[in-house]
């Protein structure tokens, strides 16, 4: 199997929306391979050995192709399974990408799974701590996939959770999930962190949680990833 090395890879980008403004505030960076191959694709290239640097390299390349695209919005990155051991290794590499390109590192967001949030706590929350010293953004992704994810953010409250999509498919209509997502932004008011819905599909869904004060969405609805390319999001869409 071909080292990291030998890893031919790109990115596309999806839109993060601020529907008070009707702006886009973000793009997140998600792996492609060289002509637009699903993800899929690109990893079953990595070994596991090889996929702190790959994790590494990504997070670089993100940031110059970012750059190149003229983005003056928030960049949000993904940190890979059990890289964040090492995160401290990579800040530097991290602080110095960003100011050859002159990205400003205050408009970097930095994103772990719910499931990774829990597995490796100690070490992310010292991440976090240590990132955010320098500027950077913090945000836990799939949050609500593992409900005991609630009670670590009494020892560590990032800048924004992103609610995962079995939470937000179809919460128009499912009294359920209705009550837990209102929990959550409570919880998330009360702790001032920034809600992010994502995994928007359908119009119903995004009004309904506009009503309930989400304001930031990240899904189909807004805007598909773009290879390569920042999508605009349609004003009609809010």
């Amino acid at each position: 199997m071909p080292g990291t090395a030998d890893v031919n890879f790109s990115f596309a980008f999806q839109p993060i929306v601020d529907a008070s403004t009707r702006t886009v505030i973000s793009f997140e960076a998600l792996v492609r391979g060289p002509h637009g191959e699903p993800a899929s694709a690109v990893f079953a290239g990595v070994t596991e050995a090889d996929l702190y640097g790959f994790d590494q390299a990504c997070r670089l390349k993100a940031i110059r192709l970012a750059a190149r695209l003229n983005l003056h919005a928030s960049l949000n990155l993904n940190f890979f399974p059990n890289s964040v051991q090492r995160s401290s290794q990579y800040l530097w590499a991290t602080l110095e990408a960003a100011h050859d390109v002159g990205f400003p590192v205050e408009r970097l967001v930095f994103e772990v799974t719910e499931t990774e949030f829990l597995r490796h706590r100690s070490s992310v929350e010292g991440m976090f701590e240590q990132y955010a010293k320098y500027g950077f953004q913090t945000a836990i992704d799939d949050f609500g996939a593992d409900f005991s994810g609630l009670r670590r953010l009494a020892e560590y409250q990032p800048n924004y959770i992103k609610l995962d999509r079995s939470l937000i498919a179809d919460v128009d209509g499912h009294w359920a999930k209705q009550v837990i997502v209102r929990g959550i932004l409570g919880i998330c008011n009360q702790l001032s962190i920034t809600p992010v819905a994502e995994g928007v599909e359908k119009a119903e869904e995004y009004r309904w949680l506009r009503r309930a004060g989400v304001y930031l969405f990240q899904g189909f609805y807004f805007g598909r990833p773009a290879f390569e390319a920042l999508a605009q999001v349609e004003p009609a869409v809010f």
